[in-house]
């Protein structure tokens, strides 16, 4: 419910004192082939993100994972998030990685949150670029925070949560031992033994952090993806005739990224609506086009991962009934 209610606030507030007719005309009047091509581009970035996770996550010996089943397992999970709740592709994601491959289901869960550090550092370094533009002006605010204080913020929880990582998987005895006690000390010996095997997978997924040639790799890949899916925005400000300059395009997918930790209904419907409103303002695109450009590319780009994520499911036999219910087991555990 909460969700549901952020997101309908957001919406109200990303549309007020905007004319409907206006932004529909902007959007029928959007150039089609820019518009494709943007959402070409975007599309990219699913494939390119099961590439990365290949690097990531590997078998109990430490051998690289087929693609393919890693490609199904990352367009359900961004289909699931889509379409179900509480961001549930991140543990449909997980569900499947394990299903279909010979890894723990934790392991899984500690790549991907691996992943999402890695995203928030890269996102925050581009957003540091595009602050940093001579033509951006260096007291600009979104939504009364200053854009400066929320890049240091997010810079500090993702680094944070990396730095966190490093120490337990550079010395996971004393950890896991610290675990071990704890759980058999509150919990039913059985319970413990599968909460003990549980911890044992997560330090499993986090393997890569003390692997230097292969987190580079993981980097280099990071800064790829949000380098290609910056040139989606771009792409996409031509469709509306926009001249705005790649920063701006930088600076927009970083706010977005931020934005959606907020609670939200499935697809980030009305947090990415607002967040697109006051991020073009500050360029002084008017609030009618910005509306416009932000339904258009949202709608636009939220169809291509849907329908391969449904694929997907198709072929790995899987109902979208089995990952909902998936996603609460494990938030309720």
């Amino acid at each position: 419910m909460l969700s549901l209610a952020v997101t309908i606030g957001l919406l109200a507030w990303a549309l007020r004192g905007v004319d409907l007719r206006a932004v529909l005309d902007h959007v029928r009047q959007a150039r089609p082939g820019w518009l494709l091509a943007a959402v070409a581009v975007a599309t990219l970035t699913f494939p390119l993100r099961a590439v990365r996770w290949a690097v990531i996550l590997r078998d109990g010996t430490g051998r690289r994972l087929p693609l393919g089943p890693l490609w199904h397992a990352t367009a359900v999970g961004f289909m699931a998030n889509n379409l179900l709740p509480a961001r549930a592709g991140e543990i449909a994601r997980a569900y499947l990685a394990r299903r279909q491959l010979p890894v723990r289901f934790t392991t899984a869960v500690a790549s991907i949150a691996v992943e999402r550090a890695l995203d928030g550092l890269t996102l925050v370094g581009l957003m540091v670029v595009a602050l940093a533009a001579p033509s951006f002006r260096a007291a600009a605010r979104v939504g009364g925070a200053s854009l400066s204080q929320l890049a240091a913020g997010a810079a500090v929880l993702f680094g944070g949560a990396l730095v966190l990582a490093l120490v337990v998987v550079l010395r996971p005895a004393p950890w896991l031992a610290l675990a071990t006690r704890v759980f058999h000390r509150l919990l039913p010996a059985r319970l413990a033994g599968r909460v003990e095997h549980a911890a044992e997978g997560l330090v499993a997924g986090l393997e890569v952090l003390k692997a230097p040639r292969r987190l580079l790799e993981v980097a280099a890949w990071s800064l790829v993806l949000w380098l290609v899916n910056a040139a989606s925005f771009w792409i996409c400000f031509r469709a509306f005739d926009l001249s705005l300059p790649v920063s701006a395009a930088l600076l927009l997918q970083g706010l977005i990224a931020i934005g959606i930790a907020i609670p939200a209904a499935p697809g980030f419907f009305g947090v990415f609506e607002a967040v697109t409103r006051e991020t073009l303002a500050l360029y002084g695109v008017a609030a009618d086009q910005a509306v416009g450009y932000a339904v258009a590319y949202h709608l636009a780009t939220f169809v291509p991962i849907t329908l391969l994520g449904l694929q997907s499911l198709s072929r790995l036999h899987v109902r979208l009934g089995e990952l909902r219910a998936t996603g609460a087991v494990t938030r309720a555990g």
